[in-house]
């Protein structure tokens, strides 16, 4: 007679897989991806090595998964903030804040999803994380340009351009989320992001307000 899988083994099985997924997440959101290894992921799941291999075909994988995970959820949280009421300037100024905000809350976190050397396969999910928020941003300012809230321009260009200048100054080696300057009052932090999203709103529509 032919092996049947039963509904509780299923179950169990992906429990288990649900478990390693968490405490990856937790490791990366911790660490980062170069500092968590297997046999710590192993340890806090408390199963085998081996547990891991038969859920993820490669280490790669596991990671590849983590970064689809957590890249949507964030993807979400600006597609969230993106749908308030207001015209598109208000709306992205609302997008960006909120991006910046959660950036500073988890820097390693930020650090990890945006700018960590990873592995080909995560940088793949990455390049995917990245036209996620190109694609928001584009479309939010063709509805400012429709309704005459931003000037007329290259939406797609723009969007582009948004996405390096808001990722670069809240994680890239020069921000100060990588050096000793990390602002860590909420005064301080809401002065660093209010210069951010001030520069970036003024590029996109051209005033000094």
């Amino acid at each position: 007679m032919a092996y049947r899988e039963t509904d509780k083994m299923r179950q169990r099985k992906a429990e288990a897989r649900q478990n390693i997924l968490k405490c990856t997440a937790q490791c990366v959101a911790e660490n980062g991806f170069q500092s968590a290894r297997i046999t710590t992921i192993a340890k806090l799941a408390g199963v085998a090595t081996g547990t891991i291999y038969r859920h993820f075909e490669s280490r790669e994988e596991l990671f590849a998964e983590i970064f689809r995970l957590a890249t949507q959820r964030e993807v979400n949280k600006v597609a969230e903030a993106l749908a308030i009421e207001g015209n598109a300037v208000e709306r992205l100024n609302n997008a960006l804040q909120h991006f910046a905000r959660r950036a500073l809350k988890g820097p390693t976190q930020a650090w990890a999803l945006i700018a960590e050397p990873v592995d080909p396969k995560v940088e793949e999910e990455r390049l995917l994380y990245r036209k996620a928020y190109a694609n928001l941003f584009e479309e939010i300012i063709q509805e400012g340009i429709a309704e005459g809230s931003i000037p007329d321009q290259d939406a797609r260009i723009t969007s582009t351009c948004l996405v390096g200048a808001i990722s670069e100054s809240l994680v890239g080696p020069l921000s100060p989320a990588q050096t000793a300057s990390l602002p860590t009052t909420k005064t301080d932090q809401d002065a660093l992001i209010n210069t951010i999203v001030r520069y970036c709103v003024r590029g996109l529509t051209g005033t000094r307000s």
